[in-house]
């Protein structure tokens, strides 16, 4: 009896969502897979799936021997990992999962050079806004920009993610710049589909007191980069986070508005799985992403220093 076999078929199982493509995956019979399955079960005493026809859904007890049996099989790769490394170098596959929007535009290059000073690492990346299950689907490491609830997952802080009100130069000239917040009552609005409620757009009043205003909404998209370029042609008012941005801002096709009042802010996190060992290559690559965003965000930085200028600008031509 191989107690660690039987975790590594139990996790792929519950990673594979189904018997069959766990089978596929392990490359043996489903026979085999569903018979050790059940052996495992009774020498447990307890139901670890609940089963359809459809789907197998862990019990509480199931998820319980989940994760445990994660913690253990990643003593056992850590414990491996560290006697077969020499001269403290990184190896092995690294599963992230990454919003596609922030990851394309800022996570790239700090993915290439963190691959770059590991070669031995092999990056399997999942650029995709749906809502990760990292246990179930088994990922190392995911970057969610979120207000996290509870969860079971530790979660590092990597940078902070401040909204900003913003239109073009065109639209403001043909319908007025807004003065304050319910003044956006009056405008074209542009909306992230992904919220509960996209057209209710919070913010802190000159009292720093929460408020809040409903903006009709002329088009909705679950793409940020989508909604920036429609702003950029002249569609209508976005509030969106700076790291959207900033590119267009300091190239003069986006123009920040109402900046006197503060926007949402949330933050990017790296989430992963608790283990008593975390990996190696998840702990050097979370570090790597910490230490690369330390700091006020280069993104935040880039608008502070182009509004800076184009108000000694304007100082200048108003003498």
């Amino acid at each position: 009896m191989d107690r660690f076999a039987d975790m590594q078929m139990f996790v792929k199982v519950v990673e594979s969502a189904g018997i069959s493509a766990a089978a596929d995956k392990l490359d043996v019979a489903k026979s085999a897979v569903s018979r050790r399955l059940a052996e495992l079960e009774a020498r447990l005493g307890v139901q670890l799936f609940q089963r359809t026809t459809r789907r197998m859904n862990l019990t509480d007890s199931g998820r319980s021997f989940y994760e445990r049996c994660l913690r253990i099989l990643a003593d056992l790769d850590e414990a491996e990992l560290a006697v077969s490394q020499q001269h403290g170098s990184l190896s092995g596959k690294l599963r992230v999962a990454l919003p596609l929007s922030f990851g394309l535009l800022h996570l790239e290059p700090i993915i290439n050079a963190f691959a770059t000073a590991h070669p031995e690492v092999e990056f399997d990346l999942d650029f995709n806004d749906r809502q990760i299950d990292l246990m179930q689907e088994g990922f190392d490491v995911a970057v969610r920009i979120a207000t996290l609830s509870d969860s079971s997952l530790i979660a590092r802080r990597i940078a902070v993610m401040r909204h900003m009100v913003s239109a073009s130069p065109t639209y403001l000239a043909q319908h007025g710049t807004p003065k304050s917040p319910q003044d956006l009552a009056n405008h074209a609005c542009l909306g992230y589909s992904n919220l509960a409620t996209p057209e209710i757009w919070t913010y802190h009043d000159e009292k720093n007191e929460v408020a809040q205003v409903k903006v009709p909404l002329k088009m909705m998209a679950n793409n940020g980069d989508f909604l920036s370029r429609a702003a950029i042609a002249g569609q209508g008012i976005i509030m969106q986070p700076t790291f959207y941005m900033a590119d267009a801002i300091c190239r003069g096709d986006l123009v920040p508005i109402l900046c006197k009042y503060q926007w949402p802010e949330l933050n990017a996190y790296a989430v992963y799985p608790p283990t008593r060992h975390l990996s190696t290559r998840v702990r050097a690559f979370v570090d790597f992403l910490v230490e690369k965003f330390s700091g006020e965000p280069y993104w935040d930085a880039a608008i502070a220093q182009h509004l800076q200028q184009a108000n000694k600008r304007k100082k200048a031509e108003s003498r």
